[in-house]
């Protein structure tokens, strides 16, 4: 879909008019509780990855009560939300089961150099995620695309199939394609596809160490257990998993990305010290309305009601912590080895930006780099799947003007461009 294509208008956000599909699905799940007692998804776990070790030995099982815990108290999930969140545990445990057995059977995994990486560093919805599809279009960077994020270690007797293809792939595809139709507008907001490349912070989140539970419920409880753990402990973990997955499928130079790399320099930086780190920057107002948006929209199928206020309040708040931790924390990334991005230069000339990250990386810019960046730009304009028009007054009771108020520190501190915040 072209830039100049009718946009998309969600009328229904707030007050959802659902599909039948959609009825059912969430039938079906209210007719069926969820249980999310620890020991049976424990269980569970343990019989898919044919082990039974989750390396506890640094309080592992605490986190892991408290990531359960702050779910729990979400009363306004439905059964089917409740449901999708007991996967994603009982998935995580087995992923961390699998990741133990290996290191167990492979111990020089974790002598596996993770060398110069680039990482992408910026807020939800400010072109973190085309950035980093494009770095990893160059074919000698190792990145994390969504199937092997979501099962990065392959189950006892996983193989390819007739098909040549990963069975995690075929898993991951047809989980998309169900998604698609239960959901059909999610791939305008943000597209999941299988090859697309993940933040690992989905890897982080085996350690139960991550904020990415606050993208899948209301979860204060974890946000604020979360910011009080040691972060350098479970970035060291991420390197591990990296390590892990570098064993498997190499090769060792990696591009990576997350917002939450944004309130985590100082672990980051720790953890990965000659990391090379592109920050993205756009207009608050245009994250905070996108990225809301973006939760409103599934909410009517996870949450019993939208509560748009709730979330324009969390939201906002969070995204001015992560602002505000990336703006007094910057400093610990050497000048030399970071370079600032804002939105309004990833437009389709993308080039010379690419070309003074690589050089501030140290690394070449071959030609058939700039061939596959090229080809990247060309078949992945923006609004490639259509365009939401966003409505903040009407669906958040909020004007941009009183929103952007409360980043003016942004605002002094990097070059942002104030943004049509119905575009």
């Amino acid at each position: 879909m072209a830039d100049d294509a009718q946009p998309i208008v969600l009328d229904d956000l707030i007050a959802p008019r659902l599909s039948q599909v959609q009825r059912s699905a969430l039938d079906y799940a209210e007719a069926h509780p969820v249980d999310l007692r620890i020991d049976r998804m424990v269980e569970e776990a343990v019989l898919q990855a044919d082990a039974d070790d989750l390396d506890d030995d640094d309080g592992f099982g605490q986190r892991l009560a408290a990531y359960v815990d702050a779910v729990e108290q979400d009363e306004g999930l439905t059964q089917l939300g409740r449901r999708t969140l007991r996967s994603r545990v009982v998935r995580l445990l087995r992923n961390r089961l699998s990741l133990v057995d290996l290191l167990k059977r492979y111990p020089e995994i974790e002598s596996i150099p993770i060398e110069n990486p680039i990482i992408v560093v910026g807020m939800p919805r400010s072109g973190t995620t085309h950035l980093v599809n494009l770095i990893a279009a160059d074919p000698r960077r190792r990145s994390l695309p969504y199937w092997e994020s979501q099962e990065p270690f392959p189950l006892p007797g996983q193989g390819p199939g007739p098909d040549g293809l990963d069975v995690r792939y075929r898993q991951a595809k047809a989980q998309h394609d169900a998604l698609q139709a239960s959901s059909p507008l999610l791939a305008a907001m943000h597209d999941r596809f299988p090859e697309a490349i993940e933040e690992e912070v989905e890897l982080l989140d085996l350690d139960c160490a991550g904020y990415v539970l606050e993208w899948y419920a209301r979860v204060p409880a974890w946000r604020d257990f979360y910011l009080g753990l040691d972060q350098e402990r479970h970035y060291a973990f991420l390197r591990k998993v990296l390590q892990a997955l570098t064993f498997l499928r190499g090769p060792r130079t990696w591009v990576l990305k997350s917002p939450q790399h944004s309130e985590q320099l100082g672990a980051l930086m720790a953890t990965f010290p000659d990391a090379t780190i592109a920050f993205t920057h756009r207009d608050p107002v245009a994250v905070v309305q996108s990225t809301i948006t973006m939760m409103a929209y599934p909410d009517r199928l996870r949450r019993h009601s939208i509560e748009p206020q709730w979330l324009l309040e969390y939201w906002t708040d969070r995204v001015q912590r992560l602002l505000g931790a990336c703006v007094r924390d910057r400093e610990l990334v050497p000048a030399e080895r970071r370079v600032d991005i804002g939105f309004h230069q990833l437009n389709g000339n993308e080039i010379p930006l690419l070309e003074q990250l690589y050089d501030r990386a140290g690394a070449e810019l071959t030609i058939e780099a700039r061939t596959r960046f090229q080809s990247y730009l060309d078949n992945n304009p923006r609004g490639k799947h259509g365009r939401i028009r966003y409505d903040l007054p009407g669906h958040f009771g909020v004007t941009a003007a009183e929103l952007r108020a409360r980043f003016g520190f942004y605002f002094d501190a990097f070059d942002v461009r104030v943004e049509d915040e119905s575009a």
